[in-house]
């Protein structure tokens, strides 16, 4: 997945920052109201979990501010990639949530407690699944149309917040015919918050380790090598480097043997060109002979 952030559209990233941050919160109270009165683990554990969101939110706008600022003497690629680090910091949020909430969940079924759930509860889980499918919605919607991977994660943050309300409300339906419903449920959603961890630290680490090229794009390179009119240049040993704010591609190209440095040079610098211009990205493109020849010596 090639994630690329197009500043242009930073207003809207900003924007469903600070409506997660808004909505969340107020879903917070509402949720950890309604599990102190009903005494329920799994509506405080989803409560919490809904925290985390406005908590992720705000790593998520710091992340989004930072990566705006321009390449510099330390950072001559810029700053896009903090916005990795702010989707890994979501993604390490999210996993401790999970591992308390499974833990208290535990201790709940050892306990042989039981909860009896009420209208309150219903009508708070309810609302909170409708809300927070909302806020999935606009942020994946964002995240397509900005390229940010933390707007990603967001959405995938709130899109498992109301997986596990779905979960509670199912519980809530059943629970007063068994007594380790809650405990178990804390349980459930504390799984399906790691769930949503695990995949944002992988969708994270995956660019920073480093991407494969997609198909599409090599081929809408070779294309526009073969319009310069050299389509027997053999492009091939394509790599991409992301750094969010901008991407740089690097692969090796085949010219005639007897071709001059300043030919060469004049159709490399025009394929460049032309790359920046049509997919904007920098491409720096290795010059191979079409044919190896064994007369040639190496020279130290």
């Amino acid at each position: 997945m090639n994630y690329r952030f197009n500043s242009s559209n930073t207003p809207l990233a900003n924007a469903e920052g600070w409506i997660s941050i808004g909505v969340n919160t107020l879903l917070f109270i509402l949720k950890y109201w309604a599990g102190i009165v009903t005494g329920s683990l799994a509506l405080i554990a989803d409560a919490w979990h809904t925290l985390s969101d406005s908590i992720s939110s705000v790593v998520l706008l710091v992340g989004i501010k930072y990566s705006r600022k321009p390449a510099d003497q330390h950072h001559p690629f810029g700053h896009g990639r903090s916005e990795l680090v702010a989707s890994l910091l979501i993604g390490a949020m999210l996993t401790f949530v999970a591992f308390y909430f499974a833990s208290e969940g535990i201790g709940k079924l050892r306990n042989r407690e039981g909860t009896t759930y009420g209208t309150l509860a219903i009508v708070v889980t309810i609302i909170s699944i409708l809300l927070k499918e909302g806020l999935a919605q606009v942020a994946f919607y964002i995240s397509r149309r900005t390229g940010s991977i933390s707007v990603n994660a967001d959405g995938w943050h709130h899109r498992s917040d109301a997986l596990s309300s779905v979960v509670v409300l199912v519980g809530i339906f059943i629970g007063k015919y068994f007594w380790w419903i809650d405990g178990t449920l804390s349980i459930i959603v504390a799984l399906l918050i790691l769930y949503s961890g695990i995949k944002v630290i992988t969708d994270s680490a995956e660019v920073i380790l480093g991407e494969v090229p997609t198909d599409d794009l090599v081929e809408k390179v070779k294309e526009i090598i073969f319009r310069q009119g050299f389509g027997k240049m053999e492009a091939h040993h394509f790599h991409i480097h992301n750094y969010i704010m901008h991407q740089e591609l690097t692969f090796h190209v085949r010219l005639p043997n007897l071709m001059t440095i300043e030919q060469a040079h004049k159709i490399i610098s025009n394929i460049e060109d032309v790359i920046r211009t049509e997919l904007g990205i920098d491409a720096t493109i290795h010059v191979e002979p079409e044919k190896t020849d064994k007369r040639c010596k190496h020279i130290d």
